[in-house]
């Protein structure tokens, strides 16, 4: 039986042990594998709510204004305070258009709800919940 690709999605880290830490602890994360030897700061893989991410660490500082990571839950007010009982702190709620609302961290719209964090290494991530059912 012939399968497609498989989609890895890559994090850049800055310390392998903190982001290793965050991500199983505030997040919820199994490593799968981390390198041995010199590799072992630079690469290890993570199960993320059945999918597969590698922390990488590319050497060299990146910035990025976009969140790249998306957690896509069911009930964002209940992840959300599970998060914030591990530390996590959230960006404040943005209004997208007239009828959001903003209830704390969690801009509430039309189509769904969304709350912004930083991980220790410094990256984006949303929460996602959809009002269209999933």
């Amino acid at each position: 039986m012939a399968t497609g690709p498989q989609m890895v999605t890559l994090i850049p880290i800055r310390k392998m042990d903190r982001a290793i830490k965050f991500y199983t602890k505030a997040v919820g994360a199994k490593i799968l594998m981390r390198a041995d030897g010199p590799m072992k700061d630079f690469w290890a893989s993570a199960k993320i709510g059945g999918c597969e991410a590698w922390f990488v660490n590319p050497g060299q500082s990146e910035k990025r204004k976009l969140a790249y990571i998306t957690f896509v839950v069911k009930d964002i007010k209940k992840f959300v305070a599970k998060l914030k009982t591990s530390g996590v702190k959230f960006e404040k709620a943005q209004k997208m258009n007239k009828d959001t609302k903003v209830d704390g961290p969690i801009a509430f719209d039309q189509f769904g709800a969304s709350a912004f964090f930083k991980d220790t290494e410094g990256n984006l991530l949303m929460l996602w919940q959809n009002s269209m059912g999933m």
